[in-house]
Order: structure tokens, then sequence, then C-alpha cells
């Protein structure tokens, strides 16, 4: 096998939640241009056919199923989906993710149940769906942060808790899988990105933040985490388990 094509995912299938929009849209559009066919869940149902209609167009092979992680029989009917529709599964971007911003003397209990319930019960729930029925050899990319990782300029306890605990559950995850099931499970820690999550958060004090707090001083762009993704969803990332890798402009050095 030729290095390029180690990065190449023909014939294989991949999950991806949160696809309706921003990163996770990307991710769809990135693994099928890369050769996989696509499975895409969302709580956006309308949403997720337009992301379908531009894989289609291109000459990709998607499904989609209106999806909510925090129900583990709607993460057991996506895994499921992708062996009805394509005979297996190989690949999970555990991509659906709940933003928040509320300081923590006014964070009401739900408002902090909330984001734990999706971004880390969410991302458990589908790993658990996904692993019982795939093959040795797949890869689990679990989405975190890099406010997992280091400090926010915004108050986001529930969000930072909820991506560190991704990342302890990643390791857990590759140390029960990866040696006795074949299953390579890592995470990816993205910095800012230019996605409708930090458009809404865009403001001057933002700027100042990445701009004193990231190497490059700038917000990511969408293929350069793509190809982060990429590189642990294929083969090329074949001895890679257990990792978190931060692809955020050099937030976390500082």
């Amino acid at each position: 096998m030729s290095l390029i094509s180690r990065f190449r995912l023909d014939g294989k299938v991949a999950v991806i939640t949160g696809a309706s929009s921003g990163l996770g849209r990307g991710f769809a559009l990135a693994l099928s241009e890369a050769g996989a066919k696509v499975v895409l869940g969302a709580r956006r149902a309308d949403s997720l056919d337009v992301v379908a209609e531009h894989i289609t167009t291109a000459g990709g092979a998607v499904t989609v199923h209106r999806t909510d992680v925090t129900n583990p029989q709607d993460c057991d009917t996506l895994a499921q989906s992708a062996i009805a529709e394509f005979g297996r599964l190989d690949i999970l971007i555990n991509n659906a993710g709940l933003g928040s911003a509320v300081p923590a003397l006014r964070e009401t209990p739900d408002e902090f149940r909330s984001v734990i319930d999706v971004n880390l019960l969410g991302s458990y729930w589908m790993a658990q769906a996904c692993a019982r029925v795939m093959p040795a050899g797949s890869s689990i990319v679990n989405i975190s942060s890099v406010l997992g990782l280091v400090k926010s300029y915004a108050p986001q306890a529930a969000y930072a808790a909820s991506k560190s605990a991704v990342i302890g559950l990643t390791r857990d995850l590759s140390q029960q899988w990866s040696g006795r099931r074949g299953i390579r499970v890592n995470a990816i820690a993205p910095g800012y990105f230019a996605s409708e999550m930090t458009a809404a958060a865009a403001s001057e004090k933002l700027e100042t933040f990445i701009s004193q707090t990231c190497t490059l001083q700038r917000f990511g762009q969408q293929h350069e985490l793509d190809a982060a993704v990429l590189f642990l969803a294929s083969d090329a990332s074949s001895y890679v388990t257990g990792i978190t890798l931060a692809v955020d402009g050099g937030m976390s050095t500082h």
C-alpha cells in the first residue's frame, strides 16, 4: 500500500454525528471525498438532507437519519443503519456537541446537564453503539476541544468540563477496545475554527483572546481540521490510539 493510499477511505463506511452543519458538515464532505460511504446523523433532518444532496451531487454514497445522541436507542439505530445500508461500519466521527457560555453562579442544573448530556454522554452512547458492530481495524474519533485543555475567554464550565471528560473517555475506551477488539479510539481538540458556533460568539474580545493565546494568531479553517480527522480515521494512523491531537494553532502550548 502506498503512503498516499493509506489516507484513502475507499470501501469504508463512516458515521458522522452532528453532521447537519458546521464542522460536522465539513467532516462528512471530507470523508466522502476520501472515498468513504457516509451515514449522517443530527437532530435537524432538513439540514441533513442538504448535506446529503451535496455529497450525492459530487458522486458520493450517503444516507441520513435524524438522531438525538442523548437517546441511546437513536445511537443504536444510527449504527445499525450503516450495516443495513452499506453492510459494514468502520469509522465513527463523534462530533455532535452543544456549546454554552453561562457564568457558573447563574448556571442552572438543567443548563449544565444538557451540555454534559450531549457532549459526554452522547459521545459514550454513540461509541458503544458503533463498537458493537465495528470490525477490527476500525477507528473512532471523538471531537473534544482545546477548552478541554486550556482556559476559555468566556465562562464555559459545562462545556470545558464535558470536553475534558471526552479526553478521559477517549483514553479509557482506547485501553478497553484497541488491543482486545482492534478498534482505535482517538480524539481531536480543535481550537477556534470559523463556524456557525464561533460566528455567533464573534466579538472584539474573542479576536483579542485569539491573537494573544494562539501562536498562529487566527481562526482555523475547516480544511485544516478535516486533514487531522482524516489522518485519525484512516489507516495512515494505524499505530496511533488513545491520544488527543490538538489542532489549535498552538493555543494549548501557551
